[in-house]
């Protein structure tokens, strides 16, 4: 199965109207993190896989593309 984490990311930040600095700042990360996220560059912990699936109000599963969103 496709990697959709950085795809779904990417999608979700947009349609929520915010940045990749804002969501780093809600995540606890640098927006450089956020950024590597989102270019397939890393992954992100579970830590953060959870605080990203609450700011987007997803689950995880719909966050890394194992469930539609």
């Amino acid at each position: 199965m496709e990697n959709k984490f950085a795809e779904n990311l990417k999608t979700l930040r947009i349609e929520s109207g915010l940045s990749q600095k804002k969501i780093a700042l809600l995540a606890g990360v640098t927006q450089q993190c956020v950024s590597e996220w989102e270019n397939k560059k890393i992954e992100p912990t579970l830590t953060c896989l959870w605080k990203l699936a609450d700011i987007f109000e997803v689950s995880v599963d719909e966050l890394i593309g194992r469930k539609e969103f």
